[in-house]
């Protein structure tokens, strides 16, 4: 018995040093692999918004983390609301771990629900999810000058809503054929950037679709001089904040369950609203240090200090969680978001 329990315990040693020692050599090859190559992340947006802002917060930091430190730039590729650089790492992007996009939260989410899903040329449910920068309460915004003082009066009163894209194009037409408020959607502009400054040069009434922790740190005078007021903020829970300052939930708007059900998958990105993604192929674990390295990038002193200094808010999520979320909202029913998509089928 003893002489059986020594040579089982001697197995089981041998078994952890050999696991041991592909452990350590597998991180050996990957820092090989990294050292003194380039990593792209593609950010799915123009320069100087919220996507771009946390795309370059975490590029600046990520590298030290990962194995071989290797050199990591930032690249833009704005278009389809996201779905342009989503498409560009599942499809065209080399598949061995040097590409990462920083994608826009709607993309994952548009073949389900998007008038537009058919036409998407990446599957979000094979994408590996490396983690997500943070959260946001999306919101709808008007010039101060606006007519329009409450979201009540959009039931009344037409407004011109400038769009980029994604959510600043899916929230305002969910808060019209949803709810029934009257906007008239203005497309083509490049980014939430050209989108505020048509709102100040009088082009557009405001934006909807816009992330709150996006808008104080890209237009912060403009709440230090009351240049516009949030109407309504598009979340199932709204951020402290504003909720301070008794901002509606458009959701408290529906009339109905079903209404109210098609909102917050609507809203479901704003949990996870700055993904960073990579392809199917990427072997596993590539894909394992860098949700390692990205979950340490967002925790380093160095990146909130940066973060600080935008006016940015890092609520990191892992990217076995984000995975985990995306994987659940597309296991629901397929009703609701049916309807959601008809919703946002018309203009």
């Amino acid at each position: 018995m003893g002489s059986a329990f020594r040579r089982m315990s001697l197995a089981a040693v041998s078994g952890l040093a050999m696991i041991g020692t592909g452990a350590a050599q597998q991180a050996e090859d990957l820092a090989a692999f990294y050292k003194g190559r380039q990593v792209t992340i593609v950010i799915g947006s123009a320069a100087g918004g919220g996507y771009d802002m946390y795309g370059r917060l975490v590029a600046r930091n990520i590298g030290k983390y990962l194995p071989g430190a290797p050199n990591v730039v930032a690249a833009n590729m704005p278009g389809a609301g996201g779905n342009a650089a989503a498409s560009h790492v599942a499809n065209i992007a080399p598949k061995d771990g040097t590409f990462v996009g920083a994608v826009s939260a709607g993309s994952l989410l548009d073949q389900l629900i998007s008038s537009k899903g058919d036409q998407i040329r990446h599957d979000a449910r094979t994408l590996n999810y490396i983690g997500s920068a943070n959260s946001e309460a999306f919101t709808c915004l008007v010039a101060s000058k606006s007519p329009v003082q409450r979201f009540e009066d959009l039931y009344t009163q037409e407004i011109l809503i400038g769009s980029s894209g994604g959510t600043t194009r899916d929230m305002p037409l969910g808060l019209k054929h949803v709810l029934g408020a009257k906007i008239k959607l203005v497309a083509g502009y490049n980014g939430t950037r050209e989108v505020g400054l048509a709102i100040e040069r009088g082009e557009v009434s405001g934006i909807c679709g816009m992330g709150w922790t996006s808008i104080r740190s890209q237009r912060p005078e403009w709440f230090e001089k009351n240049l516009v007021r949030v109407l309504v903020q598009e979340s199932s829970v709204g951020t402290p904040e504003l909720n301070a300052q008794k901002v509606p939930l458009s959701v408290s708007f529906a009339k109905n369950p079903e209404q109210k059900a098609m909102l917050d998958l609507l809203y479901a990105q704003g949990v996870f609203t700055r993904p960073f993604v990579m392809a199917a192929e990427v072997d596993k674990a590539k894909v394992a240090v860098f949700r390692e390295a990205f979950m340490k990038a967002l925790a380093d002193p160095v990146a909130h200090q940066e973060a600080d200094k935008q006016k940015l808010e890092i609520t990191a999520i892992s990217g076995a969680d984000l995975a985990a979320m995306v994987a659940k909202i597309y296991a629901q029913p397929p009703a609701i978001a049916q309807k959601l998509r008809a919703a946002l089928s018309a203009e």
